[in-house]
């Protein structure tokens, strides 16, 4: 019985295995300035071999460890564009009459990032309330 992911965990490993050692020779003969790999035949399918091992076990235990460092990452790229945003609109804000519209952000930086990520959240809540 075939499941929808195409093929059997043996086949998958076997191709994996195949693209790893190809990239190892692919690595030694074209980026040979970066990589340098001696023993011929035996070391590239050798390196092969130990980037598919690792990337069956290894690689799962250090995505659940460095999990809260891509969290983090990403909320503090999602608090860089809204705080982009925040700025263009307060660029667009400062060419206008002041007797009509101001906008003043307090707070210096900090400020910034609370207005950034009120303003992100906000418009998250929206996105989903008007889906």
């Amino acid at each position: 019985m075939s499941n929808d992911s195409g093929g059997s965990l043996p086949l998958k490993i076997t191709i994996k295995a195949i693209l790893n050692v190809t990239l190892v020779w692919a690595m030694a003969t074209y980026l040979d300035q970066y990589f340098a790999l001696t023993g011929g035949w035996r070391a590239i399918v050798i390196v092969g071999a130990l980037l598919t091992l690792l990337n069956l076990l290894v690689r799962p235990i250090l995505a659940v460890l460095t999990l809260p460092l891509k969290i983090f990452a990403t909320i503090l790229a999602v608090i860089v564009v809204n705080g982009i945003f925040v700025w263009l609109v307060h660029l667009l804000v400062l060419k206008m009459d002041p007797a009509i519209v101001g906008l003043e952000i307090y707070g210096g930086v900090w400020g910034w990032i609370v207005v950034a990520a009120a303003i992100g959240f906000a418009n998250w809540v929206m996105k989903e309330i008007i889906r």
